[in-house]
C-alpha cells in the first residue's frame, strides 16, 4: 500500500504523523511510505532518518497525491482542502462536530475520514488516549505557570509553601485528562476536587485516589459552590465524536473569584465552558468578565517529539492492519477501526456528528454500502 506522512501546516502544530521507527516498520512489511520533506523536523526527526529506514522524501503535493492512505496528526486546514479526493483514506484526528468547514470539504470530496478520537475498543478510546493523558498533564503545569505573576496571574504557588494555603484546584470531568490534570496538580501539592457524572466513575477514581483528592457527584449545587471556592477551574469533559457539552455558564462566572483561572481542556471538541474560544500558545489567556481563560487548543502539540513517540505507538497497529489487509477488510473485520469512520462517499457516517449537522447527508450503514 502507498502511505504518505504529511508535514502538519496547522499553526503552531509541530507533531508528525509516524516516527522514523514507525516509518521502517512499514517499509520491511512491503508498504511503500511517503514522508513530506521536513516534515518531522520540529518533532526531532531529520529527513536522514526516514530516508535511511527506505521512505521515500517528497514534496506536499507528491505526498497527498500518491497516497491511498495518509496518515497525519491533526484535521486538514483550509489550505489542505484541495488535495481531499474520493479515492484516499485519511486517518487522523478530526474532531469534525466542532469543524463544518472540514466537515462539508470531506463531504464534497468524497473522503473516507477516519478519526482517531472514535475509534473505540474494550479498553476505550485507544488513540485518544495517549495525547489526552499529555493534555492533562500540561493543564497542571500551564495552571502553575498562569497563576504566577511573571505568568500573568495573581503571583500564587499553585502548591502554597509551609504555612501558606496550597491552590484549590477544580477539575470537571473524570476522564483520562481529569484525571491525569488532578493527578498531576496533586503531585504538585494543590488541593484537588474532582466532580463527574458516572457513579461507577466515581468509585474507579475513589480507589484510584484513596482519599488524596475529593471526589464528588457532580450536580449544579456542587458545581456552583465548588466554582465559588476554586482557584483554578480545569474543564475535561469528553463525550467520544460529540460536542464537548457546556458544563460552565456565562452567568456562573460571577462566583468564581476574581484571580481565579478557567482552562478548558475540550476546547478541540468545542468546549465545556460557554465562554470558551480556542487560543495558541504564542496567545493563550483571554479575559471574559474579568475571568481569566485559557483555551489552548492542540495542547499536546506543544511537546512534539513525546507527542509523536506516544500517537505513533498507538496508531501503527492500525495503519499496519489497514496496509496488510486493505482498508476495507480492515474495517470490515475490526470493531473497533469501523467506529473511526467518519465520512464516507460523501455522507456523515459518525452519529455524533451528524447531530452535530442535521442538514448535512449521512449518516448510513457503510457495510451495507459495502457489500451492495
Amino acid at each position: 500500500m502507498r502511505i504518505s506522512v504529511v508535514k502538519e501546516i496547522k499553526p503552531q502544530e509541530e507533531r508528525v504523523g509516524l516516527t522514523p521507527a514507525g516509518a521502517a516498520e512499514l517499509v520491511r512489511s512491503g508498504h511503500t511510505v511517503f514522508v513530506e520533506t521536513g516534515a518531522g523536523i520540529a518533532a526531532g526527526y531529520r529527513d536522514e532518518q526516514y530516508a535511511s529506514v527506505g521512505a521515500q522524501l517528497v514534496s506536499q503535493a507528491e505526498a497527498w497525491n500518491s497516497a491511498e492512505l495518509l496518515v497525519k496528526v491533526k484535521e486538514p486546514i483550509a489550505a489542505e482542502f484541495g488535495f481531499l479526493r474520493p479515492d484516499l483514506s485519511l486517518f487522523t484526528y478530526l474532531h469534525l462536530a466542532a469543524d463544518r468547514p472540514l466537515t462539508e470539504a470531506l463531504l464534497e470530496a468524497g473522503t473516507l475520514g477516519i478519526a482517531y478520537e472514535t475509534v473505540q475498543d474494550d479498553s476505550g478510546l485507544p488513540l485518544l488516549t495517549p495525547m489526552s493523558e499529555i493534555a492533562g498533564r500540561l493543564a497542571a503545569h500551564a495552571a502553575a505557570t498562569h497563576l504566577a505573576g511573571n505568568g500573568g496571574g495573581p503571583g500564587l504557588l499553585l502548591g502554597g509553601s509551609p504555612g501558606v494555603a496550597p491552590c484549590r484546584v477544580l477539575v470537571i470531568g473524570g476522564g483520562v485528562v481529569g484525571t491525569q490534570a488532578a493527578l498531576l496538580a496533586l503531585g504538585m501539592q494543590a488541593e484537588v476536587t474532582i466532580l463527574d457524572m458516572s457513579a461507577s466513575r466515581i468509585r474507579q477514581l475513589g480507589t484510584i485516589f484513596a482519599g488524596r483528592a475529593r471526589v464528588l457527584m457532580s450536580d449544579i449545587a456542587t458545581l456552583e459552590s465548588e466554582l465559588a471556592q476554586a482557584d483554578v477551574v480545569i474543564g475535561a469533559v469528553l463525550v467520544p465524536g460529540r460536542a464537548a457539552p457546556k458544563v460552565v455558564t456565562r452567568e456562573q462566572l460571577q462566583l468564581l473569584r476574581p484571580d481565579a483561572l478557567l482552562l478548558d481542556i475540550a476546547i478541540d471538541q468545542g468546549g465545556a465552558f460557554e465562554t470558551s474560544r480556542p487560543t495558541t500558545y504564542e496567545s493563550p489567556i483571554f479575559e471574559v468578565d474579568g475571568i481569566r481563560h485559557y483555551c489552548v487548543a492542540n495542547m499536546p502539540g506543544g511537546v512534539p517529539r513525546t507527542s509523536t513517540i506516544a500517537l505513533t505507538n498507538a496508531t501503527l497497529p492500525y495503519v499496519r492492519q489497514m496496509a496488510d489487509r486493505g482498508i476495507e477488510t480492515a474495517l470490515a473485520t475490526n470493531p473497533a477501526l469501523s467506529l473511526g469512520v467518519n465520512t464516507r462517499d460523501g455522507r456523515i457516517i459518525y452519529e455524533g456528528v451528524a447531530d452535530a449537522f442535521k442538514d448535512l447527508p449521512g449518516p448510513i450503514e457503510w457495510l451495507d454500502a459495502v457489500s451492495a
